[in-house]
């Protein structure tokens, strides 16, 4: 038979506030208040608390292969999204209320209706160049295929206060919000076929009592249609995360633009607010190209404000930055907004497919505005490269000039290549000092200066007024023969243009059509969603309202095989040594026979399950659930404390199998008016017996268990939130035996100092007010049974 071989134990100075085993690996995630501790488990990574993703973490979620973990945080009411081997935050999105629950599922591999996706996934990849790498951001090149991991479709599911439910594809992209649940989500559990959501809430009686209600959601739209969904869902990620591109991408743009292009506004401003004579500024600066001579005063700016050496710079500085602004517009910000028209060309394409999508609420005018939306912003981003590629010959003819004019204020030497001037030339710098050399009254009512030498800045300004300088349409012949076309004024062929708006406004624009298209399928397939049974389970018991609702009962549990939801919990109050068991079909349309029943805890600790007598034992202990979670489907692991040693309370971790308990004759008949703590008489009873599959806790006040049937490993906390153990469920016994005596005279020596030091922390305060955290650690010592040193686990990579 298999035993539970203790491969770690560690003393945590702040309480745990959650721990969540990933589903595939040998790593368990953990959020506490104050985002530093040691464990007695190899620290991968630790992730502290900082003003993007805040401090308070409520819940925790594994993507189902293991590369992502998914947070709530409480105060910033934002979902994060990390990668697991690097500790890199890949996304984050705000919900409207603190998450306090999660669960992220997979759907069942159907090969029959999925496999064309695998087929048609990468089609985009042959008419689309791949995204440059943005800079400073190589290693997120490939977020998005981190994102969305496997073409299998994957549901994030996050619950919280006031009924609020929300499901997001691939941890990304929203396509449902629910409505119609009362109360706070405590669990969540959707069943991998799509067809329900089972939902532990609680709600305050009319008594003022918080009370547990078990609640199944009809989600059959997302199962008879997953096909579709999966193939929206995708596409509307890929949409997501191109937004996102090109927020980052205008983001270098804003970075790349110097606050130094702005010196030569400042200076022609102070230049007027101090200058004596009424004569205009365009004036003295034509007066100094036609004549060769400046007044005094225009001669101090040029050489004792801007000099000589201030001009090389700005000169180099606005090269530079317009140069890198204009790079970042071709190859990021143009080929982004590609990308992102061929994915709406092709959603329009399914939102025109009405029989498949429409149930989904995808709606082609929504599309339709939202593709236009984008082909404003590509006008505007070539207008931008329109405006640098004009101010860049400007300026460089300008500062030429104005060097060379400089050079001989100072009677410098001036290099032959500089001394010659064409006419062309000289009409060239008149032009660009009558166009942008006016002082501007009104605009120094809005932004404090006269002049707006530098047009390119005003672009990558994220404000609602219009540009200070829109650019000069007149003489255009596009917009001159569009404006006499009849036919082609108000065509719908034409993407509007916006000249009076900087490319900021436009991109706002285009984000917000993109999110109405966007949030209809969620609104629609949230409306689809009905209740299909809410249960009146139990009264919260007093003793317990203060307790973390992240690891009290119930737990939901959900058997792919049979297609079945179940559900743990105990009423201490009404039958202290009762675990009971809650199962529903995952479709609610099909009935579940024995749908409830009782596991009794009061049998011998000695006794095998198949033993048809019991060993005899001085006296038979009775026993309470404190914790219980589903180790596989037919295996639950529990712990237990027995209510006959007062004084030492003894813990026990057990495991207890379910094949002969769940095969019962006897029906239980619900009377929904009733919570089911008032009519526990009629619900059927059996008896457990857990033989040797069970280890008593010495020296650790269990309390709290988190599992993973796959690695066969379990995590013990204790009551203090501070004392955690690692066991290994299914080792060998001979390795057991083999380590017990080197092991148990290490214990010995160990197990005062580590409850003496569990007691003065837990007497320190179990609250915390320190700031919460999450962290990653590997179970340490597979295999070898060693348990780490104080220090273990201490580097934060």
């Amino acid at each position: 038979m298999p035993v539970f071989r203790q491969v770690g134990e560690k003393q945590l100075p702040n309480p745990i506030l959650y721990m969540a085993w990933s589903p595939n690996r040998d790593l368990i995630a953990l959020a506490n208040t104050s985002g530093e501790y040691r464990i007695v488990m190899e620290r991968v990574w630790s992730l502290l608390p900082n003003e993007n993703t805040g401090k308070e973490i409520t819940s925790l979620a594994w993507r189902p292969d293991g590369k992502v973990l998914a947070f709530s945080v409480g105060d910033t009411k934002q979902v994060v999204l990390c990668d697991a081997e690097k500790a890199e935050i890949l996304h984050l999105f705000p919900v409207e209320y603190p998450a306090s629950c999660m669960h992220w599922m997979e759907v069942q591999d159907d090969s029959s209706t999925l496999a064309s996706f695998s087929e048609s996934e990468d089609e985009s990849s042959r008419f689309l160049p791949k995204l440059p790498t943005l800079p400073k951001s190589e290693e997120k090149s490939d977020e998005v295929t981190n994102l969305l991991g496997e073409v299998r479709l994957n549901i994030l599911v996050v619950g919280g206060p006031s009924g609020f439910v929300e499901l997001y594809a691939y941890g990304l992209y929203k396509i449902a919000t629910l409505s119609g649940i009362s109360g706070t989500c405590r669990s969540l559990g959707l069943s991998s076929d799509l067809k329900s959501l089972s939902v532990i809430t609680e709600i305050r009686s009319a008594e003022d009592n918080p009370e547990i209600h078990y609640i199944q959601l009809d989600t059959g739209l997302l199962s008879s249609c997953l096909p579709e969904l999966t193939k929206m869902a995708r596409k509307f990620t890929h949409i997501s995360t191109l937004l996102q591109y090109l927020r980052l991408s205008l983001t270098c743009m804003c970075e790349a633009w110097e606050e130094i292009l702005m010196q030569m506004d400042l200076r022609l401003t102070k230049f007027v607010q101090e200058k004596n004579t009424s004569t205009q500024v365009q004036d003295e600066f034509l007066e100094l190209l036609l004549w060769g001579h400046a007044s005094p005063e225009l001669q101090a700016l040029l050489m004792n404000q801007l000099t000589v050496k201030g001009l090389k710079m700005l000169g180099q500085s606005i090269d530079s930055s317009y140069s890198s602004i204009q790079k970042l517009v071709i190859s990021h910000l143009q080929s982004g907004s590609e990308a992102l028209l061929y994915h709406l060309s092709e959603v329009k394409g399914m939102a025109l497919w009405k029989q498949k999508f429409q149930p989904l609420g995808l709606d082609p005018a929504a599309i339709e505005d939202a593709i236009v939306a984008v082909g404003s912003f590509t006008l505007k981003a070539s207008e931008l490269l329109q405006v640098i590629d004009k101010s860049m010959k400007n300026f460089k003819a300008f500062f030429r000039w104005l060097y060379v004019a400089m050079l001989r204020m100072s009677e410098d030497h001036v290099p032959p290549e500089l001394n010659k001037m064409t006419q062309k030339d000289l009409a060239f710098v008149a032009d660009f000092l009558s166009e942008h050399f006016s002082a501007n009254e009104e605009l120094f009512d809005r932004k404090g200066k006269y002049f707006n030498v530098e047009r390119v800045g005003q672009y990558l300004k994220d404000e609602d007024e219009d540009l200070i300088s829109p650019p000069n349409m007149e003489g255009n012949q596009w917009v001159t023969f569009v404006k006499q076309s009849t036919q082609l004024k108000d065509s719908p062929l034409l993407f509007p243009t916006y000249p009076q708006k900087s490319l900021h406004f436009v991109k706002r624009m285009m984000e917000g059509s993109i999110d109405l298209c966007l949030q209809k399928p969620a609104e629609v397939i949230g409306h689809s969603v009905t209740q299909a049974v809410c249960l009146r389970l139990y009264t919260v018991p007093e003793s317990s309202e203060n307790a973390p609702r992240l690891f009290e009962l119930p737990s939901l549990w959900n058997d792919k095989k049979a297609a079945m939801h179940y559900v743990v919990f105990c009423m201490p109050e009404i039958s202290p040594s009762k675990i009971y068991i809650l199962r529903r079909a995952t479709d609610p349309n099909r009935s579940v026979p024995n749908g409830l029943v009782a596991l009794n805890l009061n049998a011998p600790l000695n006794s095998s399950i198949d033993d048809e007598t019991p060993a005899p034992t001085s006296a038979d202990s009775s026993y309470s659930c404190l914790d219980a979670r589903f180790y596989d489907d037919e295996t639950l692991t529990v712990v237990l404390r027995s209510r006959e040693d007062d004084e030492n309370k003894m813990r026990v971790l057990a495991q207890l199998h379910l094949n002969s308990v769940l095969s019962w004759d006897e029906e239980f008949t619900w009377d929904l008016t009733l919570r089911l703590e008032q009519q526990t008489e009629g619900i059927p009873v059996q008896g457990l017996a857990w033989g040797n599959q069970s280890r008593e806790m010495d020296n650790l006040k269990a309390q709290f268990v988190a599992v993973n049937g796959i690695r066969k490993v379990a995590c013990v906390l204790s009551a203090n939130l501070r004392h955690v153990r690692v066991f290994e469920m299914d080792a060998e016994e001979e390795e057991e035996e083999e380590e017990r005596a080197d092991e148990s005279q290490e214990m010995s020596s160990d197990q005062d100092k580590l409850e003496d030091t569990m007691t003065n922390q837990s007497d320190a305060g179990e609250g915390g007010d320190g700031a919460g955290g999450a962290e990653v650690a590997q179970v340490a010592g597979q295999g070898s049974g060693d348990i780490l040193d104080e220090t273990a686990g201490s580097d934060t990579l």
